[in-house]
């Protein structure tokens, strides 16, 4: 992002590449976390443990269920809103307000990578 105006902060973000979103797809690390790994933040993915910290549902624990690099969303499981005719949705939540509390190490690629960070 090299502008300061909001209107063309929000361009580069609606006209962002892939991997670029996927940078933004990012969450800080717990405490825990930080200290085994040596690392701030990571990419979210599907079947992270996460603590949302901000909003409506902050103090909510749940595991992500859906990770949209086209919304820049994640919906997590608990986090839900009911419809009229009863049926519940997934509230999206952003990124930056949630703090990763376990990974999904089922990917040996992305353990890999973060134990040869180290």
């Amino acid at each position: 992002m090299v502008s300061k105006q909001p209107r063309k902060q929000r361009k580069a973000l609606y006209n962002a590449s892939l991997n670029k979103r996927q940078k933004l797809m990012s969450a800080r690390m717990s405490e825990t976390l930080k200290k085994r790994y040596q690392k701030k933040r990571i990419s979210l993915r599907k079947g992270d443990t996460v603590e949302i910290e901000r909003g409506d549902y902050a103090g909510h624990k749940g595991t992500v269920e859906k990770v949209s690099l086209r919304k820049l969303r994640i919906n997590v499981s608990g986090a839900s809103v009911k419809k009229t005719d009863g049926t519940d949705r997934y509230y999206p939540i952003h990124p930056s307000k949630v703090v990763i509390t376990k990974l999904d190490t089922s990917d040996e690629r992305r353990m890999k990578k973060l134990k040869k960070d180290k």
